[in-house]
């Protein structure tokens, strides 16, 4: 097992056929179906998820997240664990459903399981990827040994998804700075994007490009603690016309504090009420 755990962070070629990187549970149930999970009560539910098998597992595991059953965190954990030393070929489709399910639930039980998780090197391989996509989701918050390790990752997935679970130390910092530069679009934006949430300067530039040539709410987010004039005009604008961005752009401007921010909200709000009673 030791030799295995030496690949956690490594993503093998897959071998057709070969049931190692599976784990024990894999191809054991396939013949026993469960019941249907919406048919199951909260307690019953959470009692079959930690031994569920292959074809009953993203079922229970998605049902646990559909009601938000936060009491269902610790049977989820336990399915995963189950698998601790696999996976550095393959993901094991029970430990995606858990950290998946982890997600949907989410707050901070949920977080911290999965923080635990990952920090343990339960999830490994390609399995990394989802639980990875999960933390981010989740806001988890990694080690700075750790987070080296990912925000470095072969994958740029990882990459990125880790620029979203870091604190602002030293060694994390430089290491952003160099993920903005990356040759992967969706890792310099995720590192331009830490960066902003952490007030650094050098991050506005890459920042206001994303929000005139490719805005989200992410990007909206991470530029209010850097924003200058300029930004300001670029978040009026998406405010007046993309709609599915308007609000995530008003919130921003109502939170950064210059007098540009101020004045363009109050126009952005007339304009929406001058709209809003053409339509009446």
């Amino acid at each position: 097992m030791a030799e295995r755990q030496l690949d956690l962070f490594t993503h093998g070629e897959t071998r057709a056929g070969d049931r190692r990187s599976w784990g024990p549970s894999s191809c054991d149930i396939l013949s026993q179906p469960g019941p249907r999970a919406t048919a199951l009560g909260d307690d019953a539910l959470i009692e079959a998820i930690p031994d569920a098998g292959l074809t009953d597992a993203s079922a229970l595991a998605a049902e646990a997240a559909r009601r938000r059953l936060s009491a269902a965190v610790p049977a989820l954990e336990r399915l995963c664990r189950r698998f601790v030393g696999f996976g550095a070929d393959r993901a094991i489709p029970e430990q995606v459903a858990a950290v998946t399910a982890l997600a949907g639930i989410g707050g901070p039980v949920a977080r911290h399981s999965l923080a635990g998780l990952i920090a343990t090197r339960v999830v490994q391989g390609p399995g990394l990827v989802p639980a990875m996509a999960a933390a981010r989701q989740l806001g988890v918050d990694l080690p700075a040994d750790l987070a080296l390790i990912l925000l470095r990752h072969d994958d740029s997935r990882i990459r990125a998804d880790a620029c979203g679970c870091v604190r602002a130390t030293p060694g994390i910092l430089a290491a952003l700075y160099e993920l903005m530069a990356d040759t992967e679009a969706e890792v310099r934006c995720a590192a331009a994007c830490a960066l902003g949430r952490f007030g650094r300067p050098e991050a506005r530039a890459p920042l206001a490009g994303l929000l005139r040539d490719r805005p989200t709410g992410v990007v909206i987010e991470a530029i209010v603690a850097v924003a200058d004039e300029a930004c300001i005009i670029l978040l009026g604008r998406i405010a007046r016309t993309v709609p599915e961005l308007a609000e995530a752009a008003r919130d921003a401007l109502e939170g950064i504090e210059h007098p540009r921010a101020a004045q363009i909200l109050a126009a952005s709000m007339r304009s929406d009420a001058i709209r809003s009673d053409a339509l009446r």
